[in-house]
């Protein structure tokens, strides 16, 4: 594994205008088995009663689960696509931060599965998602 701080670097600033920059997702945290990332918690993310809406929550599950397939493939060979996401929101959130991290269930040559909880400062499951990354050829 590269260096945690040149792959961090790498994965903050990898991209334009994307909608991960726009939640202010950032990742925080990589080894060789995880993916870690927050995301604040304001109003641009609520939903209409004032909460954490839950596809802010699949936009950061999904970006973790991504990106942490992206860190186990030769992206110039292969590219992991996203094909299944199943996210359950069980703990509503107004403000603060949410803090997600993204694990490998399965990691095939061809189907990456991983498993994504978000928390809170307090450490309390606010949602846990599991989602599924073909690997195909470039």
């Amino acid at each position: 594994m590269e260096n945690k701080e040149e792959i961090l670097d790498k994965l903050n600033s990898w991209g334009g205008e994307t909608l991960g920059k726009t939640l202010e997702i950032t990742f925080t945290g990589v080894t060789e088995e995880t993916l870690t990332a927050t995301m604040p918690v304001t109003p641009r993310v609520h939903q209409p009663y004032g909460i954490l809406h839950g596809g802010a929550s699949c936009v950061l599950a999904e970006t973790l689960g991504s990106c942490l397939s992206v860190l186990h493939v030769d992206i110039e060979r292969f590219a992991p696509v996203g094909t299944n996401i199943n996210s359950n929101h069980l703990r509503s959130k107004r403000d603060g931060m949410v803090i997600g991290t993204a694990r490998f269930i399965r990691k095939g040559k061809t189907i990456h599965v991983s498993e994504i909880e978000i928390r809170d400062e307090k450490g309390e499951l606010i949602n846990h998602t599991t989602m599924t990354n073909n690997i195909i050829p470039r």
